[in-house]
């Protein structure tokens, strides 16, 4: 699906990119606790984690921008929403070392930065072990105003860019950055720019989108086939099923939406569906992988290596498949959302070929 030639063509092609992105922009911090540094807290009787060592990294729409930045991508454009507090100080100087233009990152004093809290402690084997994550987040709409001001951002941001990536990450309808009226807003954009590339991912509500390419998992498929019809939605925690099932819920989600789809299968790969026509549907293969794995953001590096390699000029087949090399590489970096190299991709390339 990906020879060499072609990867190192895409690869030598990222540095004149600038790509923009809209959704949830979430702080992750990581807590290392030292299981060996024990204190028993005088008041409450109960150990007190020791804290060695505090990670700071840009999460949800951050993690993408990683992955994007980690692949060499020239120019990022964030359009967001953060609050004004110690938790946005963090996220923005994990930001600077990225290649952010940070002009459309609003900030707004009645809002919550939010972040993701995962303390990590190494187990008798000397793996580290995320235990109970700490999640802090809105459960409120953003004000009138803000949305107002983001929606002019994303119009400036969407006539910069060479393509857009959608992120709507936040499971609750409304509470995050992606609104219904910010959907409604891209699909008028977008119909009136349909050239521009526009990838958009969305937990709960891929349905929903009617512009641009989406890039759901089988779960989130079904859940979107289930919604429209009624029904109750299954746990979609994870992909699961069978090639077949997978095949019938990605077309279905093509024939709902009228949009193409980028279906991820897990170690199974990826489906692309409906590019050539609506019942067109190719299958390509996952790059193998051995060992221990973690697959936390595994779905945002695959969306980096797709947006990626379709404004490098890669069809829908070795968009996919980049994707997929990427995702191979960051799923084996354990305790952390990873990132993939040109080089690294270049070095695992080669590995499954020969």
């Amino acid at each position: 699906m990906l020879t060499l030639d072609r990867l190192e063509t895409i690869l030598t092609a990222l540095p004149r990119l600038t790509i923009a992105l809209v959704g949830d922009l979430f702080l992750d911090r990581y807590l290392e606790l030292d299981p060996d540094l024990q204190e028993i807290s005088i008041e409450t009787g109960l150990e007190a984690y020791q804290i060695t060592r505090v990670r700071n990294s840009p999460g949800a729409l951050g993690t993408i921008m990683n992955n994007l930045a980690a692949l060499g991508v020239g120019r990022l454009l964030p359009v967001t929403v953060i609050g004004d507090d110690g938790q946005a100080y963090d996220l923005q100087q994990a930001l600077s070392r990225l290649p952010v233009e940070s002009q459309h990152i609003l900030r707004d004093a009645g809002r919550l930065t939010p972040t993701y809290t995962k303390p990590l402690r190494r187990d008798a084997s000397g793996a580290w072990r995320e235990l109970n994550r700490l999640d802090l987040r809105n459960n409120s709409p953003m004000s009138r105003p803000t949305l107002q001001r983001l929606i002019d951002h994303l119009t400036a941001a969407f006539q910069t860019a060479d393509g857009l990536v959608v992120l709507d990450q936040v499971n609750e309808d409304g509470w995050g950055v992606v609104t219904t009226e910010i959907r409604e807003h891209l699909a008028e954009v977008c119909r009136r720019q349909p050239e521009k590339v526009v990838l958009v991912d969305s937990r709960q509500r891929i349905g929903r989108f009617r512009f641009g390419i989406l890039k759901p998992n089988v779960a989130e498929c079904r859940r979107a086939i289930e919604s429209a019809m009624g029904g109750n939605a299954s746990d979609s925690s994870q992909p699961g099923g069978d090639m077949a099932a997978a095949h019938e819920a990605a077309a279905a989600l093509v024939r709902h939406t009228g949009r193409p789809v980028f279906c991820t299968v897990g170690a199974c790969g990826m489906l692309a569906v409906g590019f050539a026509s609506e019942s067109s549907m190719i299958h390509v293969p996952g790059y193998p992988v051995t060992g221990p794995v973690d697959v936390v953001g595994a779905g945002d590096s695959a969306t980096a290596g797709i947006i990626s390699a379709l404004l490098a000029g890669a069809g829908p087949a070795e968009a996919a498949a980049l994707g997929n090399l990427v995702a191979s590489i960051t799923v084996q970096q354990l305790g952390t959302t990873g990132t993939a190299s040109p080089e690294q991709l270049v070095t695992r390339w080669r590995q499954c070929h020969g």
